[in-house]
């Protein structure tokens, strides 16, 4: 038996009207449930025009107890330090 799977399907369950299913869900959604980590407040970025916004940012110099690590490329704390290799030192992570 061939199936039309464009075919739109019937149920039980479609008798519901529009209004029923919008009763059904909440109008607002948990607070920090759905909240969007990168978009805390909820804005709507979409159309924003961020051309002329200058981002600064401090760089600080490496300090004494830290070191960049030859594998993974990241500022570490000493603490974190492995082994020197060939090419400079290496994290406990990398190692």
């Amino acid at each position: 038996m061939a199936t039309d799977y464009d075919a739109p399907r019937k149920t039980e369950d479609d008798s519901d009207s529009i209004e029923a299913l919008k009763e059904r869900v909440p109008s607002r959604p948990a607070s920090g449930a759905d909240e969007d980590a990168d978009n805390p407040g909820s804005f709507d970025l979409s159309a924003a025009d961020l051309t002329d916004v200058e981002l600064e940012t401090i760089v600080l110099p490496p300090q004494e107890d830290e070191f960049t690590c030859v594998s993974c490329f990241l500022v570490k704390h000493r603490l974190q330090y492995d082994h020197d290799s060939a090419l400079g030192p290496v994290c406990a992570e990398c190692a």
